[in-house]
Order: C-alpha cells, then structure tokens, then sequence
C-alpha cells in the first residue's frame, strides 16, 4: 500500500463528504433531497470504511475485510473516538442498502443531519492532518 494510494482514496472521500454537505444544505421536505441524502451518505461511508481500511494497512495496524472490523481497529488505534457512533452509522446503512421504507428514511435523514455526517466530517480532518503531515 503506497502514500500515493492513500492519498487518492482520501481525495475520493473528500469530494464525497463535500457532495453529502451539500445535499444537507436543502429542503429536507422535498423527497429527491431526501433521497439525494440518503444516497451520498451511503457512498460516503462506502468510501469512509475503505479508507480506515488502506490507512490500518498503510500503517501496519491491521489487515481488515469488513466495515465493523474495520472500525474496531480504527477505535483501538485512536483514529476515531465514537466507537458506538460508527456501529449505529454502519447500522443505518445497512438498512438503507435492504429496505424501503419512507419512515424509516426520513428517520435516518435525521441521524445522518445530527450525527453521521460530524463522525465522517471528523475522520476526513483527522486523516487530512495525517495525510498532509
């Protein structure tokens, strides 16, 4: 695993926490927006277990093949506080690859508005100074 890998996985994150940002920034009641929300959250945590994964492996901390794995390792090696916060965000997107249900989005909207997207926020900032550093 190489500097320049990592680098350009961070990258990919960026852009897709800035295109989560801005979806945040309109009309939660109109439906497309919703689902505009919905959407990018997913990619953005896609990208955001994938780049604590290359970044355990970069640094030699652990070889990782899931999502959970994935944060537990992160936890233990100090790159995220919130343990439980990414364990309930890994949740909320597992319910948003399976199921449907508008309820059910419209509640995840508002972990995502109130939570998620400040722990994903907070992994790009940290890993930025790592990264650039």
């Amino acid at each position: 695993m190489s500097m320049e890998r990592l680098r350009e996985k961070f990258l990919n994150y960026s852009k897709a926490l800035t295109r989560l940002e801005e979806s945040l920034d309109r009309d939660e009641t109109d439906d497309i927006v919703l689902d505009a929300v919905i959407q990018r959250f997913e990619f953005s945590y896609e990208l955001s277990w994938k780049l604590v994964k290359t970044y355990l492996s970069y640094n030699g901390i652990a070889e990782v093949r899931s999502p959970r794995e994935a944060f537990k390792e992160a936890f233990a090696a100090g790159l995220i506080t919130e343990g439980d916060a990414w364990i309930d965000m890994l949740e909320d997107r597992n319910l948003t690859a399976h199921t449907y249900d508008e309820d059910q989005a419209k509640k995840i909207y508002q972990r995502i508005k109130s939570k998620h997207y400040k722990i994903l926020k907070e992994l790009k900032d940290k890993l930025g100074r790592e990264i650039k550093s």
